[in-house]
């Protein structure tokens, strides 16, 4: 029965828009379909459950059916082969009951999934939309973004204000009836006006320029003039060489100069002799003179008059002598220190003018009886300086010249013989008398030629409890050439120096009212806004600054010395409290400034517990050479300072915010940073990157 409903079997046809996949189709093929679609349609009419039902119900008369005919087959009986074909006819036909729920559970299994398949399709499309749409506002975003952060040329020009503006544009470029109600058009008009003052400043510049060209003109037709002038005023002077001998009118003061100069010490001479070479040859704004009594000079040649008075009188001023009270033991200590600190009555002094006709007056003095020379010094400047504070001790002469050279500090005697004399009259050391007598630093004595061994005592130095009667019987040394090959050096140091301490005090000025004077050649070093300012710029003892628990550091590796210049400067952006501590070393800005950090915010950070604050430190510290600036570098004090007001908004900004604080972040980030911390001590990015203006790590 199986093998002739097999053979019975039609191929199943598959379903399509009305055209035969393949081949061609018989009437057989049109029935099926008519079937087929005719099931389809039934499907939806038909109830599954009930289906389900009579599906169990066929299986069970199969199975009954089965039974039957397996029991009728085993009786073996030949009256039962029609109940038997009569069994299997009803069990074909409970077959075909079967293969027709088959065929509607399969149509109704590709009806669900085409319905699932179009709502798949449905929420595909939906979603595709959505995220095209997610997409068109993350674009919208940015452009809103991009607007919002857009900086036009126009804010890094400086216009005229507003008063000035409606009071000098004309009414056709400043249009008060639409300007004033309109920021926008206002700010055109403004910019308008700003392109109309230009271009008549470049008329203007022009018209100086060929004025300028006209008067260069002039003065090329007046040098040629002077210039032929030039040979026949040589001649002039040429013949009128033997008035002037004979007259002596040139050379007066020349003359008296190198007579005065004939009773001066030895090292004072050497010195007086240098200077003035150096000045005729090299440097014509260095002036040299001599100061003091010429008398009192000459007095110390003269020897003592031998009295060839009478035995009456000298009998006499014996029984004077006799009368008077002897002077005790401290007024004789007294005398003898003021003898053995006794100076020439003579002294040389050296004026070094600067292109700023700022002056630093210096005033050489000897020591008769120590055999050192000391120095004085003083500033005059060309135009009155502004009084600042933290500046007090910039030009003060006790620590003008401090360290001129590296660890001459000009307190100690350079005379290892001198410690002798002072152990014989209670001296314990110069220093108590250098405001009165000057500085004894070493430069100085290469500058008179005296030259003293560090390990032992002069030799070939003969000190003299009283004034000598002639300077040849006195066996004191100068060396002509130790003084030359130490007076350029000295020289340009001595200008150098003034010129920075006269920097620094301008700068100062500047700091004390919160204003980090930065140079135009410096402004590439930063970027175009900071918002860290520096409020407080004081001057700090050298006590204080070693209290402070964050310069310990400084002051174990030797940075600091009570001969330094100590400061306090003081930085805040919003809460954020940055204190610095500055080293200031008297060769300044050849050695630069030390900084120490402590910002107080959300606690107390310094280098020992936060390695940004160290990090800081090095922008400021280990990286100085970026902020020097034009040469010779007197700028780089203030550069430092803006540095750290820059690397203070780094360091706030790329703070991440505390979600547990409602409201905006307190500090908002408006630097562009490649990467806000990098490894894993966290560092922050305090390199700023010109001229593409973001920041980046070392």
């Amino acid at each position: 029965m199986s093998s002739e409903s097999s053979k019975k079997r039609k191929p199943k046809v598959i379903r399509t828009d009305g055209v035969p996949a393949e081949g061609k189709r018989g009437k057989g093929d049109t029935d099926q379909d008519v079937r087929y679609y005719s099931e389809e349609s039934e499907v939806d009419l038909r109830d599954p459950i009930k289906d389900y039902e009579l599906y169990r119900e066929t299986c069970q008369e199969l199975q009954r059916l089965m039974a039957e005919i397996q029991e009728l087959k085993s009786r073996g009986i030949k009256e039962n082969a029609s109940e038997i074909d009569e069994r299997r006819v009803q069990s074909c036909v409970h077959f075909m009951t079967l293969k027709k729920l088959n065929r509607l559970a399969h149509i109704r299994l590709k009806k669900g999934r085409d319905q699932t398949h179009e709502a798949k399709q449905k929420v595909d499309a939906y979603h595709l939309q959505l995220q095209n749409l997610l997409y068109e506002v993350m674009h919208l975003q940015k452009e809103i973004t991009k607007c919002l952060e857009f900086k036009s040329k126009h804010e890094e020009i400086e216009l005229v204000s507003l008063e000035e503006f409606y009071k000098e544009a004309p009414p056709e470029i400043s249009r008060p009836a639409i300007t004033l109600s309109e920021p926008h058009q206002q700010t055109l008009a403004r910019l308008d006006w700003e392109l109309e003052q230009r271009k008549r400043l470049a008329e203007k510049y022009k018209e100086c320029l060929t004025s300028k060209e006209k008067i260069l003109k002039e003065i090329e037709v007046k040098k040629e003039y002077l210039s032929s002038l030039q040979p026949r005023l040589n001649s002039i002077m040429q013949a009128s060489l033997p008035v002037q001998e004979y007259l002596f009118m040139p050379f007066d003061q020349a003359h008296k100069q190198y007579e005065t100069a004939r009773h001066l010490p030895p090292p004072l001479y050497v010195l007086f002799v240098q200077a003035s070479a150096y000045g005729q040859a090299c440097d014509k704004k260095l002036v040299v003179a001599i100061e003091g009594s010429v008398e009192e000079a000459k007095a110390l040649y003269k020897p003592p008059e031998d009295s060839q008075d009478d035995e009456s009188d000298s009998d006499a001023e014996e029984e004077q002598t006799t009368k008077r009270r002897r002077p005790t033991l401290g007024v004789q200590l007294d005398d003898k220190r003021k003898e053995m600190l006794k100076r020439h009555p003579l002294s040389v002094t050296l004026d070094l003018k600067c292109k700023d006709e700022n002056v630093l007056h210096l005033t050489f003095y000897y020591l008769m009886n120590l055999n050192v020379m000391t120095v004085k010094a003083k500033v005059t400047t060309a135009v009155e300086m502004t009084t600042a504070i933290s500046a007090g001790d910039l030009l003060s002469p006790d620590s003008l010249l401090n360290c001129l050279y590296p660890g001459d500090h000009g307190r100690k005697t350079p005379n290892p013989a001198n410690q002798f004399q002072f152990d014989k009259v209670g001296i314990l050391t110069l220093s108590d008398y250098v405001t009165e007598l000057g500085h004894p630093y070493v430069w100085v004595q290469k500058l008179g030629g005296l030259h003293f061994p560090k390990e032992q005592p002069q030799a070939w130095h003969k000190p003299f409890p009283s004034p000598p009667q002639h300077w040849a019987e006195h066996t004191v040394a100068a060396d002509n050439s130790l003084s030359a090959s130490h007076m350029e050096l000295t020289v340009k140091l001595l200008r150098s120096r003034l010129q920075s301490r006269l920097a620094l005090h301008k700068q100062f000025a500047s700091l004390e009212h919160g204003v980090v004077p930065v140079s135009s050649e410096c402004q590439q070093l930063f970027p175009t806004k900071i918002v860290s300012r520096l409020v407080k710029w004081t001057a700090i003892p050298y006590e204080d600054y070693a209290e402070l628990p964050y310069t310990k550091d400084v002051i174990e590796a030797g940075l600091a010395e009570d001969t330094h210049l100590y400061y306090m400067a003081l930085i805040e952006r919003g809460t954020a409290k940055l204190q610095a501590a500055v080293v200031l070393n008297p060769g300044y800005s050849t050695l630069p400034p030390v900084f120490s950090l402590c910002l107080n915010w959300k606690g107390e950070r310094n280098s020992s517990n936060d390695d940004n604050i160290r990090a800081m430190e090095s922008e400021v510290n280990v990286y100085y050479k970026e902020l020097w600036g034009p040469k010779p570098g007197y700028q780089l004090l203030t550069n430092q300072l803006q540095r750290l007001c820059m690397v203070l908004d780094v360091y706030l900004e790329t703070e991440p915010h505390d979600p547990s604080v409602e409201g905006p972040k307190e500090f908002p980030q408006e630097k562009m940073c490649l990467r806000l911390v990098r490894g894993p001590l966290r560092l922050k990015p305090f390199k700023f990157n010109y001229p593409q203006g973001f920041f980046s790590h070392r």
